[in-house]
């Protein structure tokens, strides 16, 4: 290789200079310091998040950016900006995280569906269709009506209003059977709500008391049956078409009551006999075999016992495509909740859902809308107000005084009069002062049993009683015709309960007057509740519930309760909620027939 010519560089070639300034320089680094550098790079990279497949390769990872991260980063910046969360902000905060821990997420569907991801998008088709000249009104005329008859009507392709029952192509039959009733215009529900199940829409009913909800979920029902028996004969193993559940025994026996009439006058004019059945406890169901036995289109029922006849297997609810919760925001909550949501576990084909109620909490209302199929939401009234029919009067009574100013109360009206006590004991109590004092009355509550609870509603119903002294078993859904006067011994903590109490008087258009005792032992949360609502309804507020301030309106914040609907309270003193949270605790049922 010595002798090998040398390669010489050319004379004009320009020699290649380092320097500082250009950018492609990079400094020596000496292989050790590569080696040590790389494995730091590399632990780093372990313990850092896997990167995306948009992110630059080689360098140190960006730290981790965490929701904590971004709250500081935002509170930060509202600082630099001069904004702090004011006091409703923060209340508003803490009341949304509040409702959100007690929402239900789980949709009213079963087990089975939920599993196979079912899930329907279009409601069922009916054989109803509203008459020609209706549909052919235009969308102003409709919502004039609603507007005339104050119903708010929120859904997709909403049917249209009908004013008179003659218009919805109601059989004879029927239209004879209402005006026998002394129905002979349909109310506010029933202009919208008739023509909505009938359409076969599934819908969500909030109206106050006595307002006719029964008909508008029952006749349609009815209807159906003998429409489904017209055209093939139901068999035992057919099972039912429709399913009605109630929270307590009388509100359903009340229920099952008038399907029967509606069924037997359908009947009498010649169409196909509806059959329907009752399952609710205290009763013996081989009362019934031969309902069992033959087949029924109908099933009125408690949650209790008609989810153990059928888990016993005594009939199916594989040809059930209607179910109505009357009542609903009682059904969905404490132990109702677990007893439906087993029921519709049999349910194994599409349904037209309806629920019903005078008072619709927000947590409620928006999981059913979440679980029903395009519902149409139909109020006459905001969800837990009072009807404008009932007088409502406000006494500031001592407990020691109480039974005197009952006495006086009972002055006011002529019977029949409804006497309401939260304590069982307490409605004993009253029943045998009443008595003492020559007074005709019967009592009725949740120990009670089967037949006396039977005895005390004929006897009263029939007028053979002046007086009815009840716990809360009566204060919902239960219509009691020409009761003049409430007298609430108690006032409820909940003033859902209150609005049901009340609203046993006032019905059909009639006016009513409910006395109420309160005192010392209730507390201000409650009190607020009540002046709201005699605020809202127009009544006379006592000076004693004036004194009353509400510390929200200095916070500029006044929408009630999330969870429950009243208006004197947040839900983080919802009374509702404590109850709830502590009978869900110690595993304590209501005061119901809910078996």
């Amino acid at each position: 290789m010595d002798g090998a010519p040398k390669r010489r560089r050319a004379a004009d070639e320009e020699e290649f200079v380092y320097t500082y300034d250009d950018d492609t320089y990079q400094p020596y680094i000496p292989v050790k310091q590569r080696k040590q550098q790389t494995i730091e790079r590399l632990g780093l990279r372990a313990r850092a998040p896997r990167k995306g497949p948009d992110e630059a390769e080689g360098g140190p990872p960006p730290p981790v950016h965490t929701l904590l991260h971004e709250a500081q980063e935002l509170r930060e910046k509202q600082r630099a900006q001069g904004h702090e969360p004011t006091q409703a902000e923060r209340e508003a905060e803490e009341e949304r995280k509040i409702l959100e821990a007690h929402k239900t997420y789980r949709k009213l569907a079963s087990h089975a569906e939920l599993a196979q991801g079912i899930q329907y998008t279009e409601p069922l088709r009916r054989s109803w269709t509203p008459p020609r000249f209706v549909r052919a009104r235009p969308a102003e005329q409709h919502d004039g009506i609603r507007q005339q008859y104050h119903i708010l009507a929120e859904g997709d392709r909403i049917p249209p209003p009908i004013a008179h029952f003659r218009d919805m192509k109601l059989p004879p039959c029927i239209l004879a059977y209402l005006a026998k009733k002394n129905i002979h215009t349909p109310s506010p529900i029933q202009i919208q709500g008739l023509p909505t199940v009938l359409s076969g829409r599934d819908m969500i009913g909030i109206a106050f008391t006595g307002s006719g909800k029964t008909i508008t979920f029952t006749l349609p029902l009815v209807l159906f049956a003998a429409e489904a028996e017209a055209r093939l004969p139901f068999n035992a193993s057919d099972g039912p078409l429709g399913l009605i559940l109630c929270p307590s025994r009388e509100l359903a026996r009340q229920t099952y009551d008038n399907v029967l009439a509606m069924a037997d006058a359908l009947e009498q004019a010649g169409y196909a006999r509806v059959k329907a059945l009752l399952c609710i406890g205290g009763i013996s169901m081989s009362e019934q075999t031969h309902i069992l036995r033959t087949g029924f289109h109908i099933v009125v029922a408690t949650p209790g016992r008609l989810q153990d006849l059928l888990e016993q297997g005594r009939f199916t609810l594989a040809s059930c495509n209607y179910v109505c919760l009357d009542e609903a925001d009682r059904m969905m909550e404490g132990s109702f909740e677990e007893n439906v949501r087993n029921i519709l576990d049999f349910l194994q084909r599409q349904r037209q859902t309806l629920l019903f109620s005078a008072t619709m909490p927000k947590k409620i209302l928006d999981f059913a809308e979440q679980s029903l199929v395009q519902p149409v939401v139909v109020n006459v009234g905001r969800a837990g107000a009072a009807s404008l029919d009932v007088i409502q009067e406000v006494e500031w009574v001592a407990p020691e005084n109480k039974m005197a100013e009952l006495l006086e109360a009972l002055q006011k009206t002529a019977p029949p009069v409804i006497i309401f006590s939260d304590n069982k004991n307490e409605v004993d109590d009253i029943l045998e002062f009443l008595l003492r004092k020559g007074v005709d009355a019967v009592s009725i509550h949740g120990s009670k049993t089967q037949e006396e609870r039977e005895y005390a509603i004929n006897t009263f119903k029939r007028g053979k009683r002046d007086v009815m002294v009840a716990s809360g078993v009566a204060s919902k859904g239960l219509d009691f015709s020409q009761i003049q006067h409430v007298i609430n011994y108690t006032m409820p903590k909940d003033i859902e309960d209150y609005v049901h109490q009340i609203g046993r008087t006032g019905r059909s258009g009639k006016t009513g007057i409910a006395t109420t005792f309160v005192n010392k032992g209730v507390p201000d949360p409650t009190l607020l509740d009540l002046k709201y609502l005699l605020m809202e309804a127009k009544q006379r507020i006592p000076p004693f519930l004036l004194e009353i301030e509400d510390t929200r309106a200095s916070l500029g914040t006044h929408t009630g309760c999330a969870y429950c609907g009243g208006l004197g309270h947040t839900i983080k003193h919802c009374p509702k909620l404590e109850e709830t949270q502590r009978r869900t605790t110690s595993h304590i049922g209501r005061d119901s027939g809910d078996y």
